[in-house]
Formats: structure tokens, C-alpha cells, sequence
């Protein structure tokens, strides 16, 4: 049985790939931008005199491709995941302060409809 796909997970992005989709799947799983670790990638290469390159082809073959469920997401799901993967405790907080502001939010409607408002009693009562 095989196991679900995993959105932290490094997979190569054959879609957006150049090459094997090294660069995009390493732009993905880190949330920074393809241009740059293209260019990094490449600096790399130079760096090392192209002893860095065996090291590319062998993650570009071991290395799984992005799953169909993962290449469907919308770009705000693909931006929440990078984030995730940069920094899971600020990402953690962010969630954490939506989940607050929806809970105050959630107790202003609440307040509003218990007390006593003959404005909404009578919108009510020409409801029925």
C-alpha cells in the first residue's frame, strides 16, 4: 500500500524543471525563488569545477516526482506549504493569531444576537 504524499517532502518539479526539476523541486521544498537557486546551483558548479554536478544528476534520479495531488494545489496552498517548510513555529503563530481573531469575531456575533436588540427581534419576527 503506498503512502500518501507528503507536503513537506522534497520531490522534483518535472513541470517547471529545466533539468530533472532539481532546481524547481529545491525552490519548492524551501519556498525561495527557481531564479535564485538556479543561479546558486550554477555559481555552484563553477565553485566546485563542476565536482558539485555528479551530486545534481544523483538527486535528480533518486529523487521522487511531485505526486498529481501536490501539482493540483492553488498557488495560496503551494505558499502556505513553503512557509511551513521555512518556518513551522511562525507559521504555527500565524495560525494560532487567525484562529484568535476568528474566535473574538465568532463572540461579537454572538454578543450581538443574545442581548436584548428589538432592531434584530423585529427583523426576526418579520422573518416568520
Amino acid at each position: 500500500m503506498p503512502q500518501p504524499a507528503s507536503r513537506t517532502k522534497f520531490y522534483l518539479d518535472k513541470r517547471h524543471g529545466k533539468v530533472m526539476g532539481v532546481c524547481s523541486g529545491i525552490a519548492n521544498y524551501t519556498g525561495m525563488d527557481v531564479s535564485l537557486v538556479r543561479i546558486m546551483v550554477v555559481g555552484a558548479v563553477f565553485m566546485s569545477g563542476g565536482s558539485i554536478l555528479p551530486l545534481y544528476f544523483i538527486a535528480g534520479y533518486i529523487a521522487d516526482d511531485e505526486p498529481r495531488e501536490l501539482a493540483l494545489e492553488n498557488k495560496e496552498d503551494k505558499e502556505f506549504w513553503q512557509g511551513v517548510r521555512q518556518s513551522p513555529a511562525r507559521t504555527a503563530r500565524d495560525i494560532r493569531g487567525r484562529l484568535r481573531e476568528i474566535d473574538r469575531r465568532l463572540g461579537d456575533i454572538e454578543s450581538y444576537v443574545t442581548t436584548e436588540n428589538r432592531s434584530l427581534a423585529r427583523e426576526i419576527e418579520e422573518l416568520r
